[in-house]
């Protein structure tokens, strides 16, 4: 299928980023690591006076001018990885009760111009299939049974990834799907780029250089 991708994307003049093996060709300020002090009245809490907590970030602007984004997209963090998962990982998402804003996001890493699959990087339909579960949105009550039910259909070892500022933290609408301390990844952002999203997975999968030669990893596992 990803071959069918790049002669489509021949067709059409469509190219694939060399990301994370170069810097990102667009990379978006918003979202992205703020630097600064103060930042006003911050209705997620995410300025205090110890500085900018980025998880819970929303990146609603009303900081400025006292923050001001740098343009950094490493807003995320890899706290457990599993070794065995290097040459691939199969993903199956699970909207908890998102806007929708952080699906998009995921869903276009798969894009022609990111193209998670030659990072060894798949999408499953099945928690059973799946190495790793990315979670995205708040808590809501009638996808708690779904949660866990997913969760406990995965085969061990699994990753528990937490995508945007409502699956970490709850954000400003309610609370987190898990504790933070079963998340094995997470990603800040409301929401997250592309570039953070598939930076985030491809650290998970080992990659924790940014630059590395992608091309030494352009034969895809399936």
């Amino acid at each position: 299928m990803s071959n069918l991708w790049f002669l489509k994307g021949l067709k059409k003049g469509i190219k694939t980023e060399k990301f994370p093996s170069e810097a990102p060709d667009t990379a978006p300020l918003w979202p992205s690591a703020l630097v600064g002090i103060n930042g006003g009245n911050c209705p997620a809490d995410a300025i205090t006076p110890e500085g900018w907590i980025r998880e819970k970030c929303i990146f609603c602007r009303r900081c400025l001018p006292d923050l001001q984004p740098t343009g950094d997209q490493d807003i995320f963090a890899v706290k457990r990885k599993y070794d065995m998962f290097s040459k691939s990982l199969h993903i199956f998402p699970l909207d908890s009760g998102a806007c929708g804003s952080c699906n998009m996001e995921l869903l276009s890493i798969f894009s022609p111009q990111y193209d998670a699959n030659r990072l060894g990087i798949f999408l499953v339909n099945t928690p059973r299939h799946a190495d790793a579960i990315v979670v995205m949105g708040v808590m809501t009550a009638g996808m708690k049974d779904a949660l866990e039910k997913a969760y406990e259909a995965m085969p061990e070892p699994k990753l528990v990834i937490a995508l945007g500022a409502c699956a970490v933290t709850g954000g400003i609408m309610g609370d987190s799907p898990l504790d933070r301390e079963k998340y094995h990844v997470e990603i800040a952002g409301c929401p997250p780029s592309p570039y953070t999203v598939l930076a985030a997975i491809n650290a998970a999968l080992g990659n924790t250089n940014k630059y590395i030669d992608s091309g030494s990893r352009s034969g895809e596992v399936h």
